[in-house]
């Protein structure tokens, strides 16, 4: 693509160079760098691209996108832009040629349940014969083409690369789990929405942003913008939790059409009554525009009642039949490390879930303690080098609403896994409950097993879908679920297991 094509999407841009020169791709990453492409000065948290764009010339680069002056040769191209990341996400959508207009966008955000959320309507579209692409914290999925993810929404530039090798692949639709760290980076900058879900909001992520009013506020940007623009797709609607309290500012701010759900509000446009939970699964009478049906789970959890909502109420504003969505959405089984369930014959329950912040704690807790005839234990920990005010507060969590809690490392990065414990005891100590601090992970599941009987239930929380545990000198393969099996695996016969006196 040529330059001046990709300059006529910015304003406020300085241009010092050629404009008509030829553009093989676009980096943010000088080690990407190659013959004829754009790179792109990119100010980081930890480096500033500024410092590599000599390496990027050297490599190829014949475009410079930058935020302040820098050495470079003569010959090349120099674009001066007040953020370089607002001009990548602009000049990435063009360079791709719009991908998202081609497609239609299901964005869902919140603190918890999008990765269920996303995955579920995802599966249901695709076995409705409508071809969905996946984009979230566990992989991206491209027809029958499955890869890992490194975070939940990708930079800018990655994204459009993904919708359009999407179009390319004849997915119809897409569906995202939207992340407050790409709405606060501008990553979705260029994407236009179809769908804009909401789950929940509850503490997280205060190490990036300084408040929950500003962590809300990046997650509120998805709403401004739907449907707004020019270039911006007619139809556009929000999905929203009207059991939460910021779904009225959401409202508030919104220009869209909106479609409600929730279980206790009355007035919701789908709502969940007659509950009932259980082990194997939950069921519910779900009321909507279209009429009242039955629902019955192969999860469980009123946290997934919720997750369930969202994704049937976003798939009935695209126009697919109900009753057909819930029959698929009643054949599916949960995602890896999402209260799932570790059955390896023995006579208590073994629970893996991704639980990581207060509220997400609280809830598998609750649904934890509603199928347990015997003691609840909890092992679980904080990650490190993140919000710290929040390990007192799950402590306390824990404690309140387990038998016994067994404290343990998460991902300790560059702190030490102790003090992260002690911040944990903190919340624990007022409950004055059983609890231990076990800081080698494995040590500490393998407790909980051995102290489990008959009846009782063992959650293994903070990790989830994760299969490796990150150290400050090294990252090593971890997997809770794994740990669980080879346990089992070393019994000669799991259900003459004895558990230990609490």
């Amino acid at each position: 693509m040529r330059l001046e094509q990709l300059l006529s999407t910015l304003s406020g841009a300085e241009v010092r160079g050629n404009t008509e020169c030829e553009i093989s791709s676009l980096v943010y990453d000088s080690r990407q760098a190659k013959e004829g492409c754009l790179f792109f000065c990119i100010t980081g948290f930890r480096m500033d691209g500024h410092a590599f764009a000599g390496d990027a010339v050297a490599r190829g680069a014949v475009v410079l996108c930058v935020e302040r002056d820098v050495e470079v040769p003569d010959g090349i191209t120099v674009i001066r832009v007040p953020d370089t990341r607002s001009a990548l996400a602009t000049m990435s959508a063009c360079f791709y040629d719009y991908p998202s207009r081609k497609l239609k966008m299901i964005g869902v955000t919140g603190t918890n349940g999008k990765t269920t959320t996303t995955t579920m309507i995802c599966e249901v579209m695709n076995r409705s014969g409508i071809k969905t692409g996946l984009i979230g914290t566990l992989f991206i999925q491209i027809g029958d083409t499955v890869r890992t993810s490194r975070v939940t929404t990708p930079e800018s530039l990655d994204l459009q690369a993904i919708l359009a090798e999407m179009v390319s692949q004849g997915m119809e639709a897409v569906v995202m789990e939207v992340s407050s760290h790409a709405l606060s980076l501008g990553r979705t900058s260029g994407v236009n929405f179809d769908r804009a879900v909401f789950t929940n909001l509850t503490q997280d992520h205060l190490d990036f942003h300084q408040s929950i009013d500003e962590y809300f506020g990046a997650k509120l940007k998805l709403f401004r913008e739907l449907g707004q623009g020019p270039e911006m797709k007619s139809g556009a609607m929000a999905v929203l939790n009207i059991d939460d309290r910021r779904t009225k500012d959401i409202l508030a701010c919104l220009s869209a059409p909106s479609l409600i759900y929730g279980i206790k509000e009355p007035d919701a446009d789908f709502r969940a009554v007659d509950l009932s939970l259980g082990a194997g699964g939950a069921a519910y009478t779900l009321r909507t525009p279209s009429g009242e049906y039955p629902v019955s789970l192969s999860i469980t959890g009123t946290f997934n009642v919720y997750n369930t909502l969202a994704a049937l109420a976003t798939l009935f504003t695209m126009g697919l039949d109900m009753s057909s969505c819930i029959r698929l959405a009643e054949e599916f089984h949960g995602v890896k490390g999402r209260f799932q369930m570790v059955r390896q014959g023995q006579d208590f329950a073994v629970i893996v879930d991704y639980a990581h912040t207060p509220d997400g704690l609280e809830n598998i807790l609750n649904t934890a303690r509603e199928i347990t005839s015997g003691k609840l234990v909890t092992v679980f920990g904080c990650g490190g080098d993140r919000d710290r005010t929040k390990r007192p507060l799950m402590g306390g969590i824990a404690a309140r609403l387990s038998d016994v809690v067994i404290v343990t490392s998460d991902n300790p990065r560059t702190e030490d896994p102790e003090k992260i414990l002690v911040d944990i005891e903190e919340g624990i100590l007022p409950e004055k409950k059983d609890y231990d601090k076990v800081t080698d992970r494995k040590s500490a599941i393998l407790k909980a097993l051995d102290l489990a009987k008959k009846g009782d239930t063992v959650v293994i929380a903070g990790k989830g879908h994760e299969n490796y545990q990150i150290f400050k000198d090294r990252t090593i393969h971890f997997d809770d679920a794994e740990v669980v099996q080879e346990y089992f695996a070393s019994k000669s016969s799991p259900l003459s297991i004895k558990g230990g006196n609490f």
